[in-house]
């Protein structure tokens, strides 16, 4: 049964107007692990796209975007997405349940960092509701206001410099490049997280990160 399969199956044994919620403090253990993580990504980017107020199409657009939703499973997802929406529990309800999934400055916490920023900016605008939601989610996975506002200047503040992306300085020779780069890939590859056990939702942000780090790479590279 595919994960999509076990979401439906579990959405569907909720009784008309209970929360989301109720299905999701449930999964515990694997392998409903995997469907707690993929429910509590899709809430935490519904209650992302909704912190400002209203849910905008190019909001929803880049979350089946990011999060690599097949045209086929657009339906189920989208279930998810608007039982979020419509759940009184808090987003802090699910950031925790990730936290403590992964533990605190994880790399999958990062990614998911990432593309809610992404989610975020789909409209063209950041709004201080937005900043407020993505602070509160930045402490709760456990980094610090430093880290966050370094993350928020690579969305917000400035375009995505490729330096920034691989994390070495403008000057950096190619030796120093190439040793960033690899050190970036081993961090997110898809391989040493299905080796670790993460969720499949875990390892597909990480393949939308190793794609910027190849980007970001092959920038620098052909500007040498």
């Amino acid at each position: 049964m595919s994960i999509w399969a076990k979401i439906t199956t579990a959405i569907s044994m909720l009784a008309k107007g209970e929360p989301l919620a109720k299905i999701f403090s449930k999964l515990r253990t694997p392998p409903e692990k995997s469907v707690a993580f993929t429910i509590a990504v899709i809430a935490l980017g519904a209650k992302m796209a909704k912190s400002d107020g209203s849910v905008k199409k190019e909001e929803v657009k880049v979350f089946r975007r990011i999060f690599h939703i097949p045209e086929s499973e657009v339906a189920a997802a989208g279930k998810v997405f608007d039982l979020a929406r419509q759940d009184v529990a808090g987003y802090d309800v699910y950031a925790r349940r990730i936290r403590k999934m992964f533990g605190e400055r994880h790399q999958t916490l990062l990614d998911l960092m990432e593309s809610l920023f992404h989610i975020s900016l789909a409209d063209g605008e950041y709004h201080p509701k937005e900043d407020e939601f993505l602070q509160n989610v930045n402490e709760i996975f456990g980094f610090s206001g430093r880290d966050f506002l370094r993350l928020k200047a690579r969305f917000v503040e400035v375009e995505m410099d490729p330096h920034e992306i691989l994390g070495v300085e403008t000057y950096s020779n190619i030796k120093e490049i190439k040793r960033a780069y690899k050190d970036k890939v081993l961090e997110c590859h898809p391989d040493k997280l299905i080796a670790r056990g993460m969720p499949e939702e875990a390892i597909k942000l990480a393949q939308t990160k190793l794609s910027q780090i190849n980007n970001a790479y092959e920038q620098l590279v052909e500007n040498l």
